[in-house]
């Protein structure tokens, strides 16, 4: 199990590689010892609280964002718990909040039967709203059934599989993808939803 220096220590890692930051240089931009902050990146530190905000400013993300544990969690929005704004002409509902930087890649899937995608490169995260039917979708070692209405949040690094419980079901996905890095090969070049088996490309 991770410790909370840890998560902090890859978080800090994942961001400053997708900015394409090296140590040094996110240290001086938040006003800290090199030495120091690679203490904190190695989860051999103790960071203070001034030195999360010091740092989730220089990355320009909020705190909460270095302290998430992102691995261990899907985050799920029941459509029975939807809450909507109310708006001149229309009503907006808001289901995630990512910050970084990269590729944003969107998608509707018909799904019919079972399919399984790989990983997708690391720090890929997919968001996942059902629009009609009944599906179990998620990591392969803890996928969710979800109904219309419902919103997931899952890493996309990982394998992950996407069932229809009952026909077709529709599937709206936003894959959040890291910018890829010199050296790190092509990310997410041709998309990372083309063609998969058991689920046609919409």
């Amino acid at each position: 199990m991770s410790t909370g220096n840890d998560v902090v220590a890859r978080n800090l890692r994942i961001l400053r590689e997708q900015r394409g930051l090296s140590l040094a240089e996110l240290a001086r931009q938040a006003g800290l010892s090199k030495q120091n902050l690679s203490k904190v990146e190695q989860g051999t530190g103790n960071p203070t609280v001034e030195t999360l905000f010091a740092v989730g400013s220089a990355l320009g993300v909020p705190v909460t964002r270095l302290v998430a544990e992102r691995e261990q969690v899907m985050t799920v929005r029941p459509g029975d718990e939807a809450v909507w704004q109310q708006h001149e002409g229309y009503e907006s509902r808001s289901l995630d909040h990512v910050y970084g930087s990269g590729v944003i890649e969107n998608y509707i899937l018909r799904v019919r039967g079972a399919g399984r995608s790989a990983p997708h490169p690391v720090g890929t995260l997919e968001h996942l709203y059902v629009i009609s039917g009944r599906v179990r979708v998620g990591p392969e070692d803890g996928p969710v059934e979800l109904s219309a209405g419902d919103f997931v949040r899952f890493p996309g690094d990982r394998p992950h599989l996407y069932a229809s419980l009952e026909g077709e079901s529709v599937v709206h996905i936003v894959v959040s993808v890291p910018r890829v890095q010199p050296g790190t090969g092509g990310g997410a070049r041709g998309g990372t939803h083309g063609t998969r088996s058991g689920i046609p490309p919409s």
